[in-house]
């Protein structure tokens, strides 16, 4: 059942003004007056010609999205943000979430790709509801398994002159291309063409019995507009003649695209559609088949994500802005299986999926208020379309790296001391002792950006370190101190309590005694127990390590510096 609110969609200074996005598409952009989110009316009917308001809000029957990825590769962030707006959103609402594999062009398919989405989507906590690896009541989720759907789709299309078949041969359009510049396919060039409008039937049948390669495509209004509310942008309108005739179901059988993805939503009874603003320009094909299959009251309501751009706001930002300027771009690490080329990710990098979902989700959302770190469950319940930003995002990679530093203070080390076990032991260190290293993490985290750091800032505790920076000691070492050193090994053996504080206070009376400023005590002993001029608290440190294993050290270095 479908509830309907009056509702009042309001033009404000931008009132029906045309902005100008490619040379084929045109839009103008209202404010909506947008109904209360947390009652579910996001859902907007899109319009053909009426005036914004005649147009109302209206309840959707059960939220349902999907996130629908091509396995052509790595997963960029403003994908992996895309699969997060569309959780949080159908989380928000009690709906369903669902991932659709859209392989329909195998020519660009690559090995291990769709493998890599899911895994990405595990690690960021944001698992589908349905999907191939989920199953659900709307399989098969690959386009490549429901090749038979669509033809009957396009086959309806032709039958009521919304569409037709094109014989052109690849090299009839190479030939085009080569003719005209900047050549397309559309409702003035199609006179010029070989397809089922310039033919006569009988030769359009004569063809298609004989098995000529053909594809089916849409044939696009010459003149008219194609308007629809989108739930970010509001008012958005297209000359439809500005539109070229697209390549619905190509010559293999396989849909394109433009076919799939309408065929798809409507039999999987998606409610919203939340895509990168790139999609903007096929936006009067897509409505335009709602129209002729399917009944424009049934389309998803769309919403058009605004970019990621580049750190310094110039364009969309891509895996090369990274390569240049030395960040991930990528969700995991991916290596291309044909080149080999490695792409290193924010996972591999070290972060945190808490600190990566975060960081993505504001890139073009906020709450309203000052509130930065949250939750994957403080999202899903701020989280309304009405907060997300018309304009593009600027990725800042120093502002990711502060969420990362700031997630690996306010969650338990517990939280990712596996994680960083393996770190270690990628570096040589087997971590045997699990309560040794939870203490450790602790007394480190502050000190840590990336998970990898964890690796420099606390490898000391599990082993000694191979090298000791003696040249930061011996300008100032002298007898006294040794002697120092000597009796502090003899003071320590005898402790009964061993401890941070009942160290420091031995280590001040002994200090007292040769007369030494404590001061210039600590760097000696703090080179001692980690190698270097770097860690916590140096009493903090030795009472992780232990009387005898602080013992050894000292006694290590005393001997390299006799």
């Amino acid at each position: 059942m479908h509830y309907r609110i009056p509702h009042i969609v309001l033009y404000r200074s931008v009132a029906h003004a045309l902005i100008a996005m490619s040379t084929i598409t045109r839009y103008a952009i209202a404010n909506v007056s947008n109904c209360d989110k947390d009652k579910l009316c996001d859902r907007y009917e899109p319009f053909t010609g009426l005036q914004p308001e005649d147009y109302l809000c209206r309840m959707s029957k059960k939220v349902r999205v999907r996130f629908a990825p091509s396995p052509t590769g790595g997963l960029h962030l403003g994908g992996v943000r895309t699969v997060l707006f569309n959780y949080l959103f159908a989380r928000h609402h009690g709906g369903e979430f669902i991932v659709r594999i859209e392989d329909t062009d195998q020519s660009r398919f690559v090995e291990g790709a769709e493998d890599y989405i899911f895994d990405t989507l595990a690690w960021c906590g944001l698992e589908p509801d349905e999907s191939p690896r989920h199953g659900g009541p709307f399989a098969p989720y690959r386009q490549s398994e429901r090749k038979a759907i669509y033809r009957k789709y396009a086959e309806q299309l032709v039958a009521s002159g919304h569409a037709y078949y094109a014989f052109d041969s690849p090299a009839d359009l190479e030939a085009k291309r080569k003719e005209i510049p900047n050549f397309q396919y559309n409702h003035q060039s199609r006179q010029e063409l070989q397809n089922s409008l310039t033919l006569l039937p009988a030769e359009v049948d004569a063809l298609l019995a004989a098995g000529t390669p053909h594809v089916i495509r849409i044939k696009m209004p010459e003149t008219g507009e194609v308007r629809f509310t989108d739930m970010i942008r509001g008012a958005v309108i297209f000359d439809a003649g500005q539109s070229d005739d697209k390549v619905l179901l190509k010559a293999d059988g396989m849909p394109t695209y433009h076919l799939a993805v309408v065929v798809d939503d409507y039999l999987m009874q998606i409610s919203h559609a939340f895509r990168g603003e790139e999609w903007l320009p096929s936006a009067p094909v897509h409505i335009l088949l709602w129209k002729y299959l399917f009944g424009l009251e049934n389309m998803p309501q769309w919403a058009h994500l605004p970019l990621i751009l580049k750190p310094d706001g110039n364009g969309k930002l891509s895996k090369r802005d990274g390569d240049r300027l030395g960040f991930p771009v990528f969700a995991k690490d991916w290596t291309d299986p044909k080149s080999g080329e490695k792409t290193t990710g924010f996972k591999e990098r070290g972060f945190l999926p808490e600190a990566f979902v975060n960081m993505l989700a504001m890139l073009g959302w906020n709450d309203g208020t000052d509130q930065e770190l949250f939750t994957l469950e403080e999202l899903v319940q701020k989280f309304t379309m009405d907060r997300v930003h018309k304009s593009g995002a600027k990725f800042d990679y120093e502002k990711a790296k502060w969420f990362n530093q700031e997630w690996i203070r306010k969650l338990p080390v517990s939280a990712y001391s596996s994680t960083v076990s393996g770190l270690l032991q990628d570096y040589g260190i087997k971590v045997k002792d699990q309560e040794l290293l939870i203490d450790a993490l602790e007394q480190v985290k502050d000190r840590c950006t990336f998970l990898n750091d964890f690796v420099h800032h606390s490898s000391f505790y599990f082993r000694a370190p191979a090298t000791i920076d003696l040249e930061a000691i011996k300008p100032k070492w002298n007898e006294q101190k040794n002697l120092f050193f000597v009796e502090l090994i003899r003071a320590i053996a005898l402790m009964d309590s061993w401890n941070h504080e009942a160290l420091e206070i031995l280590f001040k009376e002994i200090a007292a005694v040769h007369a030494i400023k404590q001061g210039d005590l600590m760097l000696p002993f703090r080179i001692m127990l980690v190698g270097g001029k770097f860690g916590p608290h140096v009493f903090n440190i030795a009472a992780l390590l232990g009387k005898d294993e602080t013992i050894s050290r000292i006694e290590q270095t005393l001997g390299m510096l006799s």
